[in-house]
Protein backbone atom coordinates (compact mmCIF):
# COMPACT_ATOMS: atom_id res chain seq x y z
CA UNK A 1 0.00 0.00 0.00
CA UNK A 2 2.85 2.09 -0.21
CA UNK A 3 2.57 3.52 -4.05
CA UNK A 4 -0.40 4.82 -6.32
CA UNK A 5 -2.35 2.40 -8.72
CA UNK A 6 -4.03 3.61 -11.99
CA UNK A 7 -4.72 1.28 -14.46
CA UNK A 8 -7.64 0.04 -16.73
CA UNK A 9 -7.31 -3.14 -15.38
CA UNK A 10 -5.30 -4.73 -12.41
CA UNK A 11 -4.60 -7.71 -10.57
CA UNK A 12 -5.28 -8.16 -7.05
CA UNK A 13 -4.33 -11.68 -5.97
CA UNK A 14 -4.90 -13.30 -9.77
CA UNK A 15 -8.54 -11.80 -10.08
CA UNK A 16 -8.71 -9.45 -12.71
CA UNK A 17 -10.21 -5.70 -11.77
CA UNK A 18 -11.01 -2.84 -14.18
CA UNK A 19 -12.34 0.71 -14.13
CA UNK A 20 -10.12 3.83 -12.52
CA UNK A 21 -8.67 2.45 -9.74
CA UNK A 22 -6.89 4.30 -7.25
CA UNK A 23 -4.81 2.65 -3.98
CA UNK A 24 -2.79 5.05 -2.16
CA UNK A 25 -1.66 4.94 1.93
CA UNK A 26 -5.18 5.36 3.63
CA UNK A 27 -7.34 6.04 0.80
CA UNK A 28 -9.32 3.99 -1.62
CA UNK A 29 -11.15 6.19 -4.45
CA UNK A 30 -12.52 5.15 -7.56
CA UNK A 31 -15.44 2.04 -8.64
CA UNK A 32 -13.37 -0.90 -8.32
CA UNK A 33 -15.82 -4.02 -10.39
CA UNK A 34 -15.33 -7.58 -9.78
CA UNK A 35 -15.35 -9.69 -13.07
CA UNK A 36 -18.75 -10.01 -14.82
CA UNK A 37 -17.74 -13.45 -15.50
CA UNK A 38 -17.07 -16.35 -13.07
CA UNK A 39 -13.78 -16.58 -12.38
CA UNK A 40 -13.53 -19.45 -9.99
CA UNK A 41 -15.70 -22.13 -8.71
CA UNK A 42 -13.80 -21.90 -5.59
CA UNK A 43 -14.56 -19.94 -2.01
CA UNK A 44 -12.81 -16.91 -2.12
CA UNK A 45 -12.74 -13.14 -1.04
CA UNK A 46 -11.89 -10.41 -3.78
CA UNK A 47 -9.91 -8.35 -1.77
CA UNK A 48 -8.38 -9.58 1.71
CA UNK A 49 -6.17 -7.83 3.62
CA UNK A 50 -4.36 -10.66 5.89
CA UNK A 51 -1.83 -9.72 9.22
CA UNK A 52 -2.04 -6.05 8.70
CA UNK A 53 -1.44 -3.75 12.12
CA UNK A 54 -2.81 -0.34 12.22
CA UNK A 55 -4.85 -0.31 8.75
CA UNK A 56 -6.78 2.49 7.94
CA UNK A 57 -9.15 2.10 4.34
CA UNK A 58 -10.78 4.97 3.83
CA UNK A 59 -11.94 6.77 0.72
CA UNK A 60 -14.75 7.57 -1.57
CA UNK A 61 -14.17 4.67 -3.54
CA UNK A 62 -16.63 1.73 -3.88
CA UNK A 63 -16.34 -2.13 -3.78
CA UNK A 64 -18.73 -3.54 -6.57
CA UNK A 65 -18.82 -6.95 -6.28
CA UNK A 66 -21.04 -7.68 -9.43
CA UNK A 67 -22.83 -10.30 -7.50
CA UNK A 68 -25.85 -10.94 -9.46
CA UNK A 69 -23.91 -13.98 -11.78
CA UNK A 70 -23.04 -15.49 -7.98
CA UNK A 71 -25.53 -15.73 -6.15
CA UNK A 72 -27.00 -19.17 -7.30
CA UNK A 73 -23.66 -20.64 -6.99
CA UNK A 74 -20.33 -19.99 -5.30
CA UNK A 75 -19.23 -18.40 -2.48
CA UNK A 76 -17.24 -14.99 -2.81
CA UNK A 77 -16.71 -12.34 -0.17
CA UNK A 78 -16.14 -9.22 -0.83
CA UNK A 79 -13.71 -7.40 2.04
CA UNK A 80 -12.16 -9.56 3.75
CA UNK A 81 -9.91 -8.82 7.03
CA UNK A 82 -8.10 -11.30 8.57
CA UNK A 83 -5.79 -10.93 11.73
CA UNK A 84 -6.09 -7.30 11.56
CA UNK A 85 -5.29 -5.20 15.05
CA UNK A 86 -5.88 -1.44 14.89
CA UNK A 87 -8.14 -1.70 11.67
CA UNK A 88 -10.50 1.83 10.66
CA UNK A 89 -12.44 1.02 7.61
CA UNK A 90 -14.76 4.26 7.52
CA UNK A 91 -16.65 6.16 4.40
CA UNK A 92 -16.55 3.40 1.94
CA UNK A 93 -19.15 1.93 -0.39
CA UNK A 94 -20.03 -1.82 -0.53
CA UNK A 95 -21.95 -3.27 -2.98
CA UNK A 96 -23.55 -6.41 -4.53
CA UNK A 97 -21.07 -8.83 -2.88
CA UNK A 98 -21.21 -12.38 -3.93
CA UNK A 99 -21.57 -13.51 -0.31
CA UNK A 100 -20.55 -11.23 2.61
CA UNK A 101 -19.59 -7.76 2.34
CA UNK A 102 -17.49 -7.35 5.26
CA UNK A 103 -15.91 -9.93 7.12
CA UNK A 104 -13.42 -9.91 10.20
CA UNK A 105 -11.65 -12.84 11.47
CA UNK A 106 -9.32 -12.77 13.84
CA UNK A 107 -9.45 -8.87 14.51
CA UNK A 108 -8.73 -6.64 17.57
CA UNK A 109 -9.92 -2.85 18.11
CA UNK A 110 -11.65 -2.75 14.96
CA UNK A 111 -13.59 0.80 14.05
CA UNK A 112 -15.79 1.15 10.89
CA UNK A 113 -17.72 4.34 10.13
CA UNK A 114 -19.59 5.69 7.42
CA UNK A 115 -19.87 2.69 5.57
CA UNK A 116 -22.23 1.77 3.56
CA UNK A 117 -23.65 -1.16 1.57
CA UNK A 118 -26.14 -2.16 -0.63
CA UNK A 119 -27.68 -5.45 -2.21
CA UNK A 120 -31.30 -6.24 -3.34
CA UNK A 121 -33.32 -7.82 -0.17
CA UNK A 122 -33.58 -10.93 -1.89
CA UNK A 123 -29.99 -11.71 -2.52
CA UNK A 124 -28.49 -15.07 -0.84
CA UNK A 125 -26.30 -14.82 2.50
CA UNK A 126 -25.58 -11.25 1.40
CA UNK A 127 -24.51 -10.22 5.19
CA UNK A 128 -23.56 -6.50 5.47
CA UNK A 129 -20.88 -7.39 8.29
CA UNK A 130 -19.97 -10.13 9.94
CA UNK A 131 -17.15 -11.19 12.18
CA UNK A 132 -16.03 -14.40 14.23
CA UNK A 133 -13.25 -14.92 16.67
CA UNK A 134 -12.90 -10.57 17.18
CA UNK A 135 -12.91 -8.47 19.67
CA UNK A 136 -13.50 -4.51 20.71
CA UNK A 137 -15.39 -3.89 17.57
CA UNK A 138 -17.02 -0.73 17.08
CA UNK A 139 -19.73 0.10 14.08
CA UNK A 140 -21.39 3.82 14.20
CA UNK A 141 -22.72 5.45 11.37
CA UNK A 142 -23.45 2.90 9.03
CA UNK A 143 -26.15 1.96 6.64
CA UNK A 144 -26.54 -1.11 5.53
CA UNK A 145 -29.41 -2.93 2.58
CA UNK A 146 -28.72 -6.41 2.17
CA UNK A 147 -30.46 -10.31 1.31
CA UNK A 148 -29.40 -11.64 4.72
CA UNK A 149 -28.10 -10.06 8.41
CA UNK A 150 -26.85 -6.38 8.25
CA UNK A 151 -24.91 -7.64 10.84
CA UNK A 152 -23.94 -11.25 11.97
CA UNK A 153 -21.75 -11.73 15.28
CA UNK A 154 -20.82 -15.21 15.66
CA UNK A 155 -18.63 -17.35 17.86
CA UNK A 156 -15.38 -16.13 19.56
CA UNK A 157 -16.13 -12.72 19.46
CA UNK A 158 -16.81 -10.14 22.16
CA UNK A 159 -17.23 -6.22 22.80
CA UNK A 160 -18.85 -5.18 20.38
CA UNK A 161 -20.68 -1.57 19.71
CA UNK A 162 -22.96 -1.03 17.16
CA UNK A 163 -24.55 2.22 17.42
CA UNK A 164 -26.21 5.06 15.15
CA UNK A 165 -26.83 3.20 11.90
CA UNK A 166 -29.69 2.31 9.88
CA UNK A 167 -30.63 -1.35 8.71
CA UNK A 168 -33.19 -2.78 5.98
CA UNK A 169 -33.85 -4.59 4.32
CA UNK A 170 -32.19 -7.59 5.54
CA UNK A 171 -32.75 -9.78 8.09
CA UNK A 172 -31.80 -7.80 11.42
CA UNK A 173 -28.58 -7.81 13.71
CA UNK A 174 -28.05 -10.72 14.60
CA UNK A 175 -26.20 -12.49 17.09
CA UNK A 176 -25.21 -15.92 15.26
CA UNK A 177 -25.84 -18.53 14.46
CA UNK A 178 -24.25 -20.25 17.81
CA UNK A 179 -23.64 -24.19 18.25
CA UNK A 180 -23.86 -25.48 14.83
CA UNK A 181 -22.93 -29.07 14.36
CA UNK A 182 -22.64 -29.56 17.95
CA UNK A 183 -19.99 -26.96 18.67
CA UNK A 184 -19.15 -24.69 21.73
CA UNK A 185 -19.77 -21.25 21.21
CA UNK A 186 -18.30 -18.07 23.12
CA UNK A 187 -19.85 -14.72 22.87
CA UNK A 188 -19.65 -11.68 25.28
CA UNK A 189 -20.49 -8.26 25.59
CA UNK A 190 -22.43 -7.23 22.86
CA UNK A 191 -23.93 -3.72 22.73
CA UNK A 192 -26.27 -2.31 19.69
CA UNK A 193 -27.59 1.09 20.44
CA UNK A 194 -29.61 4.05 18.25
CA UNK A 195 -30.40 1.70 15.31
CA UNK A 196 -33.26 1.81 13.16
CA UNK A 197 -34.76 -1.28 11.39
CA UNK A 198 -36.97 -0.62 8.29
CA UNK A 199 -38.50 -3.65 6.54
CA UNK A 200 -36.48 -6.38 7.86
CA UNK A 201 -36.87 -9.94 8.73
CA UNK A 202 -35.83 -9.39 12.43
CA UNK A 203 -34.88 -6.80 14.75
CA UNK A 204 -32.41 -7.83 16.85
CA UNK A 205 -31.47 -11.65 17.26
CA UNK A 206 -29.77 -14.07 18.95
CA UNK A 207 -29.56 -17.65 17.45
CA UNK A 208 -28.57 -20.94 18.36
CA UNK A 209 -28.93 -24.53 16.88
CA UNK A 210 -29.79 -27.36 19.30
CA UNK A 211 -27.20 -29.40 20.25
CA UNK A 212 -24.33 -26.58 20.82
CA UNK A 213 -22.55 -26.04 23.94
CA UNK A 214 -21.31 -22.78 25.47
CA UNK A 215 -22.70 -19.41 26.29
CA UNK A 216 -23.81 -16.78 25.02
CA UNK A 217 -24.07 -13.56 27.37
CA UNK A 218 -23.85 -9.85 28.30
CA UNK A 219 -26.19 -8.24 26.18
CA UNK A 220 -27.35 -4.44 26.00
CA UNK A 221 -30.23 -3.83 23.41
CA UNK A 222 -31.29 -0.38 23.74
CA UNK A 223 -33.24 3.06 22.18
CA UNK A 224 -33.74 1.04 18.79
CA UNK A 225 -36.63 1.81 16.19
CA UNK A 226 -38.52 -0.62 14.51
CA UNK A 227 -40.54 0.14 11.23
CA UNK A 228 -42.49 -2.80 9.35
CA UNK A 229 -40.15 -5.58 11.04
CA UNK A 230 -41.48 -9.11 11.46
CA UNK A 231 -40.00 -10.17 14.59
CA UNK A 232 -38.29 -7.21 16.32
CA UNK A 233 -37.14 -8.65 19.54
CA UNK A 234 -36.29 -12.53 18.67
CA UNK A 235 -34.39 -15.29 21.17
CA UNK A 236 -34.37 -18.49 19.41
CA UNK A 237 -32.25 -22.05 20.59
CA UNK A 238 -33.95 -23.79 17.83
CA UNK A 239 -32.47 -22.47 15.23
CA UNK A 240 -33.31 -24.77 12.16
CA UNK A 241 -33.70 -22.94 9.00
CA UNK A 242 -34.40 -25.73 6.58
CA UNK A 243 -36.83 -26.65 9.30
CA UNK A 244 -35.88 -30.56 9.96
CA UNK A 245 -33.91 -30.64 12.41
CA UNK A 246 -34.46 -33.56 15.35
CA UNK A 247 -35.27 -32.35 19.03
CA UNK A 248 -31.40 -32.56 21.01
CA UNK A 249 -30.58 -32.05 24.89
CA UNK A 250 -27.83 -29.77 24.90
CA UNK A 251 -28.06 -25.97 23.85
CA UNK A 252 -26.34 -22.89 23.84
CA UNK A 253 -26.70 -21.18 27.11
CA UNK A 254 -27.86 -17.63 26.70
CA UNK A 255 -28.44 -14.92 29.68
CA UNK A 256 -28.33 -11.34 30.82
CA UNK A 257 -29.98 -9.87 27.79
CA UNK A 258 -30.98 -6.33 28.38
CA UNK A 259 -33.85 -5.09 25.43
CA UNK A 260 -34.45 -1.42 26.75
CA UNK A 261 -36.38 1.39 24.63
CA UNK A 262 -37.43 -0.56 21.81
CA UNK A 263 -40.28 1.40 19.96
CA UNK A 264 -42.35 0.45 16.13
CA UNK A 265 -44.26 -1.70 14.57
CA UNK A 266 -44.08 -5.29 13.63
CA UNK A 267 -45.37 -6.43 10.28
CA UNK A 268 -46.66 -9.39 11.83
CA UNK A 269 -48.59 -10.30 15.60
CA UNK A 270 -45.49 -12.32 16.90
CA UNK A 271 -43.58 -9.31 18.06
CA UNK A 272 -41.43 -10.84 20.92
CA UNK A 273 -40.24 -14.44 20.37
CA UNK A 274 -37.74 -16.29 22.99
CA UNK A 275 -37.83 -19.67 22.08
CA UNK A 276 -35.49 -21.36 24.81
CA UNK A 277 -34.39 -24.46 25.32
CA UNK A 278 -36.11 -26.52 28.18
CA UNK A 279 -32.67 -28.35 29.61
CA UNK A 280 -30.74 -25.20 29.14
CA UNK A 281 -33.29 -22.45 29.57
CA UNK A 282 -32.58 -18.51 28.88
CA UNK A 283 -31.70 -16.62 32.10
CA UNK A 284 -31.29 -12.91 33.26
CA UNK A 285 -33.77 -11.75 30.60
CA UNK A 286 -34.98 -8.16 31.24
CA UNK A 287 -37.23 -5.80 29.23
CA UNK A 288 -38.01 -1.90 29.64
CA UNK A 289 -40.24 0.33 28.08
CA UNK A 290 -41.00 -2.01 25.11
CA UNK A 291 -43.98 -0.43 22.51
CA UNK A 292 -44.39 -2.38 19.65
CA UNK A 293 -48.04 -2.24 17.38
CA UNK A 294 -48.71 -3.92 14.74
CA UNK A 295 -48.28 -2.53 11.45
CA UNK A 296 -51.83 -0.87 9.99
CA UNK A 297 -53.22 -1.68 13.59
CA UNK A 298 -54.80 -4.94 11.60
CA UNK A 299 -53.98 -6.98 14.89
CA UNK A 300 -52.78 -6.67 18.78
CA UNK A 301 -49.40 -7.77 18.80
CA UNK A 302 -48.20 -10.62 21.23
CA UNK A 303 -45.12 -12.10 22.98
CA UNK A 304 -43.89 -16.10 22.61
CA UNK A 305 -42.16 -17.22 25.71
CA UNK A 306 -40.75 -20.33 26.04
CA UNK A 307 -38.29 -21.54 28.74
CA UNK A 308 -36.90 -18.21 29.87
CA UNK A 309 -36.45 -16.45 33.33
CA UNK A 310 -36.29 -12.47 33.28
CA UNK A 311 -37.80 -9.32 34.88
CA UNK A 312 -40.13 -6.43 33.29
CA UNK A 313 -39.06 -2.86 34.41
CA UNK A 314 -41.87 -0.07 32.86
CA UNK A 315 -44.23 -0.60 30.44
CA UNK A 316 -43.77 -3.91 27.78
CA UNK A 317 -46.12 -3.86 24.92
CA UNK A 318 -47.00 -6.47 23.91
CA UNK A 319 -47.82 -8.57 27.41
CA UNK A 320 -44.90 -10.07 28.29
CA UNK A 321 -44.93 -13.32 31.05
CA UNK A 322 -41.81 -15.23 31.87
CA UNK A 323 -41.13 -18.34 34.44
CA UNK A 324 -41.25 -17.52 37.51
CA UNK A 325 -43.42 -14.46 37.23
Amino acid sequence: MERNLRRQQRSVHGHPWRKDVLVKPDQLDGNTVAPNAIWTTAAANLLTFYSVKNLTVDGSGQLDGNGAIWWTCFNQKLLAFGSCNNLWVKSIHLKDSPDKHMTLYRCSQVRVNNVSVTAPGDSPNTDGINMAFSDHVYISNCSIQTGDDCVSILSGTSDVNITNSTCGPGHGISVGSLGGDSSTALVERITVSNCSFSKTLTGVRIKSWQGGSGKANGFLFENLNMTDVQFPIDIDQFYCPLGNCPPKDSAVAISDARFINIQGTSSNPDAIQILCSESVQCRGIYLDNINLSCSGHTAQTRATILNAYGTIGGTVKPHVRFLGS
